[in-house]
């Protein structure tokens, strides 16, 4: 295997200098190609199916892997001169290789309600405390060990046919490369991994029967797994030497192409789901923040960390709004010829509505983990409006981001700004309203899919594209513009947050 990256240059000036980032995420992958200025040269997509039954949530490693190498075909044809791709995937779920590296079983989504059980039996052996500082996660059957155990239980004959265990990113890397490879972000999504060693957890693998040599080797995120395999190079147009990187979960990519680099600073990703990634090195080492469903990730230097504090529905809740309640207001707009965002905002005042959304429409992310908790709106009155609803959602999923803030200071992690990216960071009343509820500056980023520049900047490092991270980080990632927190707005927000703070233990018992 090639050396490089961390340790020196890997890529020469004579083979170009040319960047490809794959995120793999849980529907589809995607290929993003840049030259080293940042320059986008070519985007390709390619969607797999996801099963979903009461019983298991499963996708098919096989469509993966097809994906993933028609997204490198599709990229070797319009770029020649790539020279290096990175990995960046969804966590949790793992594929099973035996004999001829044939996949035995469907990978069990994060959201498989198999794995209870063999939780509760980890719980008793070990105790929580002990598997919150070992592994940096709270015990929960969305992890990949509980799933494990219960195929060594429920599928005998195909755990005995494993020769390997890989989650999508050493997947991926393995079947480009050769070699296995896990970077310690996505090792921490196993809850088989020690946090403390940075190395797989003998005690664990040894009580859920897993051999060692079933894991692959893990290393630090952003490091050099090897070059691609000669025949795979041939069969797809690729340059022979193409470098490949492991680089790090998704979320953790989305934070590097934030310019999330150093503690204090953290991203707001503001999608589907509103996710906040804080930067650390000082924490509550009494557990308190995984017992708070905050991970413990180790980040890109000894020492720093990252946790990811997140809400179900941010965008979605948006949405479900618009397409349910506001179709007056969206009949308005296109008479108007503006979007119906614009038709609702010119309708708002610019101050707290006094209208409570607890926006726990599809279950309680952080730091509840509440799948049964529902959503909530309270203080309606005949006199509102379908524009102050609106306001109130946003609002709502702003409180929610103080709620998770205030537990992680509580843990010792310091949040001094927010740099938002996503389809939320497009509306300014919303950024300037999350400033003013939060008290925090936000810092709208001038990159618009953060992800997958984070690989990119990951991969340059590596490789010896990029002398330095940050720096490369700065030439590539800007801020747009920065919202301030305006003090009397927060002191009028604070008001109501200080209701919201009791509306989950009011809500709850009663749905």
């Amino acid at each position: 295997m090639a050396g490089g990256g961390k340790n020196g240059s890997f890529i020469g000036s004579s083979i170009g200098r040319i960047i490809g980032g794959i995120d793999v995420g849980s529907t589809g992958a995607k290929i993003s190609v840049f030259d080293e200025q940042g320059n986008l040269l070519h985007t390709g997509y390619r969607d797999y199916p996801v099963s979903r039954h009461l019983s298991a949530h499963e996708i098919d490693a096989n469509q993966i892997r097809e994906a993933v190498l028609a997204l490198l075909r599709e990229a070797a044809a319009r770029e020649p001169g790539l020279c290096a791709v990175g990995i960046a995937t969804f966590g949790e779920s793992f594929v099973l290789l035996g004999d001829g590296d044939r996949v035995l079983y469907p990978a069990m989504m994060y959201t498989d309600p198999r794995g209870t059980e063999e939780i509760a039996e980890l719980k008793a052996q070990f105790g929580e405390d002990w598997l919150c500082a070992t592994t940096g996660v709270a015990p929960h059957s969305m992890f990949s060990l509980p799933k494990l155990m219960w195929i060594r239980k429920h599928e005998p004959e195909v755990f005995s046919a494993i020769r390997q265990v890989l989650l999508m990113e050493d997947y991926v890397a393995y079947l480009l490369t050769g070699e296995r490879v896990i970077d310690y972000s996505l090792a921490a999504r196993t809850m088989a991994f020690d946090i403390r060693t940075l190395d797989w957890s003998r005690e664990l693998l040894q009580a859920a029967g897993i051999p060692l040599e079933w894991m692959s080797r893990v290393v630090p995120t952003g490091t050099l797994a090897g070059t691609i395999r000669p025949d795979l190079a041939e069969r797809l147009g690729l340059p022979r030497g193409l470098a490949v990187v492991a680089c790090c979960h998704d979320q953790v990519a989305a934070a590097v192409g934030a310019g999330v680099l150093k503690p204090g600073m953290a991203t707001d990703g503001s999608g589907t789901v509103e996710c906040m990634t804080p930067v650390f090195t000082e924490y509550d080492r009494g557990g308190s923040l995984q017992k708070n469903n905050y991970a413990l990730v180790p980040f890109l230097h000894k020492g720093t960390y990252v946790s990811y504090a997140f809400i179900f529905t941010g965008g979605s809740l948006v949405k479900w709004f618009l397409d349910t309640l506001a179709g007056n207001d969206q009949a308005t707009a296109r008479a108007k010829g503006i979007s119906v965002y614009a038709q609702l905002e010119s309708q708002m005042a610019d101050k707290p509505t006094g209208i409570l959304v607890l926006p726990h429409f599809a279950g309680a992310a952080t730091p509840y983990m509440d799948t049964g908790s529902k959503g909530g709106i309270v203080g309606l009155t005949l006199e509102n409006s379908s524009a102050e609803l609106y306001r109130a959602i946003l609002e709502g999923v702003g409180y929610e981001m103080a709620v998770n803030i205030e537990r992680l200071r509580d843990s010792g992690i310091q949040i001094s700004s927010l740099h938002a990216t996503g389809g939320g960071a497009k509306s300014e009343l919303w950024l300037q309203m999350k400033a003013d509820i939060l008290n925090l500056p936000v810092h709208r980023m001038d990159v618009a899919e953060a992800g997958t520049v984070g690989v990119i900047l990951l991969t340059g490092a590596a490789t010896g594209v990029y002398d330095d991270l940050e720096k490369a980080a700065r030439t590539l990632v800007g801020v747009q513009k920065t919202f301030w927190p305006r003090r009397e707005q927060h002191e009028a927000y604070s008001v109501y947050y200080e209701r919201y703070r009791k509306l989950y233990q009011a809500i709850r018992p009663l749905v």
